[in-house]
């Protein structure tokens, strides 16, 4: 049978499922959240406490996303209770394996963070004075924690394309672009997800100049996330034979092709660009807004993931 046709035959290729996309997801929007909350608290005038909503946001989000992205990681494994072995067997010539080291770093530097920016909550006026310690290390040699922490969530975010462009046999996944795409898309999904949280929760210490900032940025890298997107496909055409035949189906046939332009280009990043270009400047900068716009581009970057998955696995010349 043809695979390109659309036949039944060509699903048997898919073994990574939902939850690895929901994964993916979760990885890109912790290393997001906690890019943007850095650069925010990297800008004069935030360095200092009470920290601005975005900066909770972002302390909130990266903990919280990575460890609910490596529980789905854990639970989609064959032998999930063997989880353990991943932390003690490394091969490093493995992208999984550089991936687990990672994330072994990245986890750890996210809580410290996270403990820096809310020790007044949780330490001083709550139940965890016995962290005081490591909320004021976090604090102390916050620079130096945060700098290797922008490292590692860089890794983290561009790990989750390297490791799908390790499959050799998958067109669409083996290509040199996916971890810039996802990447982009991550950091895209982090400054949305911070956005929503600090408007939804922290409203009163976040500030105006710092929402007017984020949100103009995560239109800027949109732009980045459309541009590797057309440079995936363009590349893929451009090397010819079956890299061409699978670009053309992943675009042109069946769902996957409608969430693409629908779900992706559509909703997630031509919505989003359009509705800032055509707004005027009272409408776009308005929380309500912001916080719409923000969901689109989850749900955007959700898809696009899905997609990248799925058209990668289904999709094989």
């Amino acid at each position: 049978m043809n695979h390109m046709a659309g036949s039944l035959e060509q699903y048997n290729t898919v073994v990574w499922h939902w939850p690895i996309a929901v994964y993916l997801f979760l990885a890109g929007l912790s290393a997001g959240a906690i890019i943007s909350a850095i650069i925010i608290k990297w800008m004069k005038g935030n360095d200092v406490s009470p920290w601005d909503g975005i900066i909770k946001a972002g302390a909130i989000l990266a903990p919280i996303t990575i460890g609910a992205g490596l529980f789905l990681l854990i639970f989609d494994l064959t032998r999930p209770l063997h989880f353990w072995k991943l932390l003690i067997h490394y091969n490093f010539g493995s992208v999984m394996t550089l991936g687990v080291l990672a994330l072994f770093a990245y986890f750890p530097v996210v809580i410290l963070f996270f403990l820096g920016v809310f020790k007044k909550e949780l330490i001083e006026n709550g139940p965890f004075k016995f962290l005081a310690p490591f909320a004021d290390m976090a604090l102390t040699y916050a620079k130096a924690i945060e700098s290797v922490t922008l490292i590692l969530a860089v890794g983290v975010g561009a790990y989750t394309g390297f490791l799908l462009s390790a499959m050799n046999s998958y067109p669409l996944l083996n290509t040199p672009i996916l971890p810039a795409l996802f990447l982009a898309s991550g950091v895209s999904a982090g400054i949305s997800a911070n956005l929503v949280v600090g408007l939804l929760f922290f409203k009163n210490s976040t500030g105006e100049s710092n929402v007017s900032y984020m949100h103009g940025l995560d239109v800027k890298v949109i732009f980045a996330e459309l541009f590797f997107l057309f440079i995936l496909f363009v590349g893929m055409m451009y090397q010819g034979g079956s890299s061409a035949h699978v670009a053309s189906a992943a675009l042109s046939s069946g769902g996957l092709s409608t969430l693409l332009w629908v779900g992706v280009i559509g909703l997630g990043l031509m919505l989003p660009i359009g509705l800032n270009f055509a707004l005027p400047h009272g409408v776009k900068h308005s929380h309500g807004f912001v916080i719409f716009n923000a969901l689109i581009v989850l749900i955007g970057v959700l898809a696009l993931r899905y997609y990248i998955l799925y058209a990668g696995q289904t999709f094989v010349g």
